[in-house]
């Protein structure tokens, strides 16, 4: 008897659980997991300010009742040592372990395109633009042309050159920048108006340059002798990128949240006149824990009457890609397995119980990329969308691609690589299984309904992967070949150009002779030529190799450095060089600290110069020649050196721009035209 009064006392708390379990589950459905709940807006002042001075818990309440008893559980074995994070493997996977040797210097995480863009004036002239990475998106960039004039920066200046006549160009205007510590860092034109974006810092130190701003000043070029400022803006985050779509001018700035005077700094500046959209115009995501504000802002340059456009969030950016009609801002997390120690965590009943817990079916350890998809409005609005997670690191904007309503990421991890589709809606449609195991991805580049990636750790795998059917991709072909491209540019549907470095592989040995590791030695810059015309069997059909292993390019790293053109076979690229037996002499104040290393104990010098190829499928890269804006020969001094900047050809003349500069060439026999001083030497 005793038994059953027991039992009818338990039923009554069987039920209540039952009940609570039920609404949590339900709860979690309808509530949670709503995109329209995902977008919080900051309901006060008071709110805000907590962001800043701490964090903000969206677990919801049942969840925290019910898991209540095993947090403590969890934390007590946690301090006893039943358990233990990821944190060990963690800092194996972010400490480079598997990046060959002798890599300094060829990082490819930064920036990096189709052959056109957004023509910004009307001209008759045949003139290149920036290679920008979808067509009809332009981007904004150091040098600029409308095939009369070639807009540049020279230190903390805006230059205007003249070129209608190539014989006799010259400077015609200057822009000083806007007071102290503001340096422009990218250019925009559009039709009659040049956009200059700077950074203006709080100090003259590098330093506190997290802690900049982003101006944004528009200016009047009808009269390119006489340019007029109409309008001018001021983030306060530091800049991160921009886009131009159609007169839409698209400005991200992302950095830490500021306060002054014991308040967020929730206004803005449009010509001189603080903005204050208020504190409910900064919306955060829920689950996210943040202090970094990314500022999405918006500029109709075909009505400059009309107020900017800002619209303010709680995340940090990683990564963003641009199409016509969205945004996508990509963030990465580590993440362990038991940093929420919810009833899935502990016994492993995330398919019954996930309403617990915040993570997927299969959450484990590891580096995962947040996706954050906003909408382009007919009438420039930005609106936040939905959001996406997978484990896995993108390199760089050609990880992402958005084609026929779907969105493709590559990404990579100590798993592999893989490619990853999205619907329009977010969700995951397709993906490959994951390859190149241990290796990291240097490259990636989407071509219609194929991908391309790299990947590497002594050798160089091209893998081509076919997303016709984007719910069963598939990995077909693989070549093999010694170094490693950074950056892939299409040359055709059907051939691909690959801007890397060659290496060399060493194994290496321990007394007895026996292998104990494979290392890879970098040899010099290489580009390549790749066949993909047969998917499942790709192959190099020529290559050239340039300098030592002490060589670098712009190229590698920011895609905006190339010059291409098929029809003109047309191939041109900065080049440094750091090698005594080079004949030109200069450098980028990129690079400034290695040079001085080994100047300084190897005596040699530094060299730049601009490379200009022919490139077909039939002899594949032949040096024409090269052009330097050297100011002296010899050992390599800081002083001495002229930043080579881009090259653009307008017509049948080749144009390179450094901070010194502007020169004329023959396109067909590399042969000086004409030439202008922007500074005189110091």
């Amino acid at each position: 008897m005793g038994g059953d009064n027991k039992m009818k006392k338990l039923i009554p708390i069987v039920i209540i659980i039952f009940i609570l379990i039920i609404s949590l589950l339900c709860y979690n459905f309808f509530v949670t997991n709503n995109n329209e709940k995902e977008l919080i807006e900051i309901s006060s002042k008071a709110e805000l300010q907590k962001i800043y001075d701490g964090s903000i818990d969206d677990t919801n309440i049942l969840s925290k009742l019910l898991t209540l008893p095993f947090s403590i559980i969890y934390e007590n074995s946690r301090n006893s040592g039943i358990l233990t994070n990821a944190s060990n493997a963690y800092d194996a996977y972010s400490s480079g372990g598997i990046v060959p040797n002798e890599m300094t210097g060829t990082s490819s995480s930064a920036s990096s395109a189709s052959d056109s863009s957004v023509s910004s004036t009307q001209s008759s002239k045949d003139y290149s633009t920036t290679n920008i990475q979808v067509e009809n998106v332009d981007e904004a960039d150091i040098v600029k042309t409308d095939g009369d004039y070639i807009y540049s920066l020279s230190e903390n200046k805006v230059i205007i050159t003249d070129v209608r006549d190539e014989a006799q160009i010259r400077i015609v205007a200057e822009i000083e920048p806007r007071g102290s510590n503001t340096v422009p860092v990218d250019l925009i034109l559009y039709n009659n108006k040049l956009i200059v974006i700077s950074e203006k810092s709080n100090s003259s130190s590098s330093y506190y340059a997290k802690n900049s701003k982003t101006i944004t000043s528009v200016y009047d070029i009808s009269d390119k002798e006489k340019p007029k400022e109409v309008k001018d803006y001021e983030l306060e985050q530091p800049y991160y990128t921009s886009r131009c779509i159609d007169g839409k001018l698209y400005i991200i700035s992302s950095g830490r949240l500021k306060e002054e005077n014991d308040e967020v700094v929730t206004y803005y500046y449009e010509d001189g006149k603080q903005i204050d959209p208020g504190y409910n115009n900064i919306k955060r995501i829920r689950d996210l824990d943040t202090t970094s504000q990314t500022i999405l802002s918006m500029l109709d340059l075909n009505n400059l009457d009309e107020s900017l456009k800002v619209n303010s969030y709680l995340m940090d950016v990683e990564n963003a890609y641009v199409s016509e009609n969205n945004i996508y801002l990509l963030d990465e997390k580590y993440e362990s397995s038991y940093s929420n120690p919810g009833i899935s965590s502990i016994f492993g009943l995330r398919g019954i119980l996930g309403a617990f817990t915040d993570y997927d079916d299969e959450h484990d350890s590891g580096r995962y990329t947040y996706i954050y998809k906003f909408n382009l409005l007919d009438d420039g609005s930005i609106q936040f969308d939905k959001k996406a997670k997978e484990k896995g690191t993108t390199i760089n904007q050609f990880s992402i691609d958005e084609y026929e309503g779907n969105l493709r990421v590559a990404l990579y991890n100590n798993d592999g690589s893989n490619v990853v589709i999205f619907n329009d809606e977010m969700k995951k449609i397709g993906e490959t299984e994951k390859f190149a195991e241990g290796e990291r991805m240097y490259s990636s580049r989407f071509l219609g309904d194929r991908a391309y990636l790299v990947t590497y750790k002594t050798i160089d795998p091209l893998f081509v992967i076919d997303l016709s059917n984007p719910e069963d991709p598939e990995v077909l072909g693989e070549l093999k070949i010694p170094g490693y491209s950074t950056y892939l540019h299409p040359y055709d549907e059907n051939h691909l150009i690959g801007f890397g470095m060659q290496t060399e592989e060493k194994v290496n040995r321990n007394s007895s002779g026996r292998v104990i590791s494979t290392t890879a030695t970098i040899t010099g810059m290489k580009m390549a030529l790749f066949d993909v015309t047969d998917i499942n069997n790709p192959i190099q059909i020529s290559d050239t190799v340039i300098g030592d292993k002490r060589t670098t390019s712009a190229i590698l790293t920011n895609h905006k450095a190339l010059l291409f053109s098929k029809e003109k076979q047309l191939l041109a690229i900065p080049v440094n060089n750091y090698t005594e037996d080079f004949e030109i002499d200069n450098s980028s104040n990129t690079y400034s600290s290695l040079v001085n290393s080994y100047t300084r104990y190897n005596k040699e010098y530094v060299s730049e110069g601009y490379f200009v190829y022919n490139i077909n499928l039939t002899d594949g890269f032949t040096l024409k020649g090269t052009i330097t804006h050297e100011k002296t020969k010899g050992r390599y001094s800081y002083y001495n050196t002229s930043r080579l900047l881009r090259g653009l050809y307008i017509d049948d003349n080749l144009y390179t721009v450094s901070e010194d500069y502007v020169k004329v060439n023959r396109l067909d026999d590399l042969q000086e035209v004409s030439q202008v001083k922007i500074k005189e030497d110091e």
